[in-house]
């Protein structure tokens, strides 16, 4: 009886276990999964304002504080533009003084905890950047898309769309950029964003059924009057970009895709943000079997993304070893394997997803010189 009973408790114990396994998995798979439209990825610090005077602003000193460039600064019910370190300007040890460029809505105070985000502006193309558009809603598999489109003469338009922890409001860091060289340009909020469908298990696939969405996009421009299209995606975005290039019935009009931090290895990008929410090593590879149970996501299903064999068109790839969402070794990759189609922009000291804003220049140029012989 006694080794009866003691068997009993060991198997109740053991499944226990497996029970709190599965359940700690599936809470650490929730970083990616369940990755909130607009609001920082757990790989972003939280940032302390120690105070503020005209044209400067004071944080809590950190490697993301130090980042060079250009940052949206966001805190609860604000929004502000912080530009270069400024050296120079007297500071504690512990801190570090940066431009401040602007307050966009809200006040900054003493004490306030706010992050970096590659957002600049916020807002539509109207407000933020005083540009004629119009709110459309683009057809999807899973009902109305939202979308703003803003008109250019071109007949080959770009298709913008966003990634992990961000909004249709992160392609306008560009967008300006984009219609100087009058370029039509349609940025797209699909599934799970404010005001579209949310997706049947509410949960981020990482694009493998996102890009869907995408396609849908395509469609609407091809019927619009758009003779080719160049689709633009950041981190999951690209994800998406580099699979309509590949599945689309319409294929065929896309004639150069722009890759920004794109996700090549998704369970790289799972346990990254599964580690940045302190999930303990032992777990990660039961998050990751979690999100594959959650969603179907298949490894060599999403292999296929970074497939050089199935890239058929111009791809410009701006990443970094700075990127600790997304592993820049892919994009490399990637452009070594097939240097006739792929060209790599290096950006140094950039986070997931914003590498516009650690070299605006530098990234414009090398935007420039890809996007000109398509125009």
């Amino acid at each position: 009886m006694r080794s009866v009973k003691a068997t009993a408790a060991a198997v109740t114990a053991a499944l226990a276990a497996g029970a709190a396994g599965i359940a700690a998995g599936r809470l650490a798979s929730d970083a990616a999964l369940k990755a909130s439209p607009g609001r920082p990825l757990p790989t972003e610090p939280r940032l302390t304002v120690h105070g503020t005077a005209p044209g400067r602003i004071t944080l809590t000193r950190d490697l993301a504080s130090l980042r060079p460039g250009i940052y949206g600064l966001s805190g609860d019910g604000s929004h502000a533009v912080v530009g270069p370190v400024l050296p120079t300007a007297p500071h504690r040890a512990d801190a570090v003084v940066r431009r401040l460029e602007r307050v966009t809505h809200g006040a900054l105070r003493t004490h306030d905890k706010v992050w970096l985000t590659p957002n600049v502006h916020v807002g539509n193309p109207g407000s933020a950047l005083g540009l004629d558009h119009a709110d459309i809603d683009v057809p999807g598999e899973l009902g109305p898309l939202p979308a703003w489109f803003v008109p250019g003469v071109r007949d080959t338009w770009v298709i913008t769309v966003h990634g992990l922890g961000a909004t249709r409001e992160l392609p306008m860091n560009l967008m300006g950029f984009l219609h100087r060289r009058r370029f039509p340009v349609l940025d797209l909020a699909y599934r799970g964003d404010l005001g579209a469908p949310r997706s049947p298990d509410g949960l981020n696939h990482l694009g493998e059924t996102e890009w869907r969405d995408l396609d849908a996009a395509i469609r609407y421009a091809v019927r619009y009057g758009a003779e080719r299209v160049i689709l633009y995606g950041w981190s999951t975005g690209a994800t998406m970009a580099l699979r309509a290039a590949a599945h689309s019935g319409l294929r065929d009009r896309v004639s150069g895709l722009v890759l920004d931090s794109p996700v090549l290895d998704w369970q790289a990008t799972l346990r990254a943000l599964a580690t940045a929410r302190h999930t303990p090593a032992a777990l990660l590879p039961l998050a990751v079997r979690a999100a594959q149970g959650r969603t179907g996501l298949s490894g060599d299903r999403l292999a296929d993304v970074a497939d050089p064999a199935r890239l058929k068109v111009p791809t410009m790839i701006f990443h970094g070893p700075d990127d600790t969402v997304a592993p820049w070794q892919p994009s490399r990759r990637l452009a070594a394997r097939r240097p006739d189609l792929v060209t790599l922009q290096t950006v140094t000291r950039a986070p997931h997803g914003a590498m516009w804003n650690a070299d605006p220049e530098g990234y414009e140029e090398a935007l420039r010189r890809f996007l000109t012989p398509l125009m």
